[in-house]
């Protein structure tokens, strides 16, 4: 949270010790922006850089705090926002549109390799975007995604089904001599891809299959990925591992989008 607090203030040439307001506010309506309804980022952000400019005045760097009047006339919400997930049958058409076509251009299968292994994995969008090409098995029995540790989430292996294992290969094909380094590399450059260019991925196949969903980010598909495990009767336990998850909290969030009747004993 903090890296991607200072690269904003990178970007409008100030530094912790003299951003001021108009900076923690454009950040936090962008955050805003790029958040599901009824989360509480941007809140869990103000409240980062609350502490920060707080600490940074008592040691005499800094002589005022932008975020103090945001957290204290904001309150945490009363309940949890639901999650957002496709249902089954949006679930299904997406599994259609990721499928490689003969006349899919180098783009097209970047593309569908992307929403497919955000599917198919569960991984996080930031986790995504430092995937490599070796982190990933397509062959033999077991095809699966190593992830590294980021943060709060551990590293682990994911197995991954083989919708996901086609969509890698068409992609990994059509890449040809560009199949190294990121996975998913940016067009534009070194580097891998930007956040930006993932988010409207992602959209595009949520419109190519007429979804329309509150939320239209790769947290999604996330989220869909957790619910099918839940759906085959896999542990809080397990599902949190498998999301590199400590918590159970989102796990136990998704199973209660559950009818009782579905959800495993």
């Amino acid at each position: 949270m903090f890296a991607r607090f200072m690269r904003h203030l990178h970007h409008h040439g100030v530094t912790v010790a003299n951003f001021g307001d108009e900076h923690l506010d454009s950040y936090l309506a962008d955050v805003v922006r790029r958040s599901a309804p009824g989360t509480t980022t941007a809140l869990r952000y103000a409240k980062l850089v609350d502490r920060l400019c707080r600490h940074l005045i008592e040691l005499d760097v800094r002589n005022n705090n932008p975020a103090a009047g945001l957290v204290r006339e904001t309150a945490w919400p009363d309940t949890e926002p639901m999650p957002v997930f496709l249902d089954v049958s949006a679930e299904s058409r997406l599994h259609g549109y990721v499928t490689p076509r003969a006349t899919d251009t180098p783009l097209e299968a970047r593309d569908r390799a992307i929403v497919a292994l955000l599917l198919g994995s569960g991984i996080t969008a930031a986790e995504f975007r430092s995937l490599m090409v070796t982190g990933i098995v397509v062959s033999g029995p077991r095809p699966h995604v190593d992830v590294e540790a980021r943060g709060a989430h551990p590293s682990r292996r994911i197995p991954i089904p083989e919708y996901v294992v086609s969509a890698l290969q068409a992609w990994l094909s059509a890449a040809g001599e560009r199949a190294e380094g990121h996975l998913f590399p940016s067009p534009r450059g070194p580097g891998a891809l930007r956040p930006v260019a993932l988010w409207n991925i992602v959209h595009t196949a949520f419109d190519a299959i007429d979804a329309r969903l509150p939320d239209m980010s790769p947290r999604v598909l996330r989220n869909t990925f957790a619910r099918g495990l839940l759906l085959e009767g896999r542990s809080n336990e397990d599902v949190s591992r498998l999301l590199g998850l400590a918590s159970h909290r989102t796990v136990e969030r998704l199973r209660l989008t559950i009818p009782v009747r579905s959800a495993a004993t």
